[in-house]
């Protein structure tokens, strides 16, 4: 997916998001799941506008699933926020842009 998300696998996981300086919101997600596609132009949208402070990833779930599996991802779309690497935040569902604003209000402001 072009934009300012970009795609993190099982093998960069570790580099990408777990050692990354700042917050970053990763979106579980697979090809056929309907409410992953409704969330992701939200997804972006953050992405272009507070990129500076949160870096915004997706994992295809089925892609990679050592991942999804080890961070017991049981629903898609689910959206885990990791700092420090470990998760401060989940997010599970389909939700509105303005919703996953305010869940990622205390790393965005």
């Amino acid at each position: 997916m072009a934009g300012a998300t970009k795609s993190v696998t099982d093998a960069s996981f570790e580099a990408e998001v777990l050692k990354s300086d700042k917050p970053v919101l990763v979106d579980f997600w697979a090809e056929w799941c309907g409410p992953c596609r409704q969330v992701a132009p939200a997804l972006e949208a953050i992405a272009q506008e507070h990129g500076d402070k949160i870096s915004i990833v997706k994992l295809n779930i089925d892609e990679n699933p050592a991942t999804a599996a080890k961070y017991g991802v049981m629903s898609i779309p689910t959206m885990n926020v990791y700092q420090g690497g470990e998760v401060v935040k989940t997010i599970v569902g389909a939700k509105p842009k303005a919703v996953i604003l305010r869940s990622l209000a205390d790393f965005i402001d």
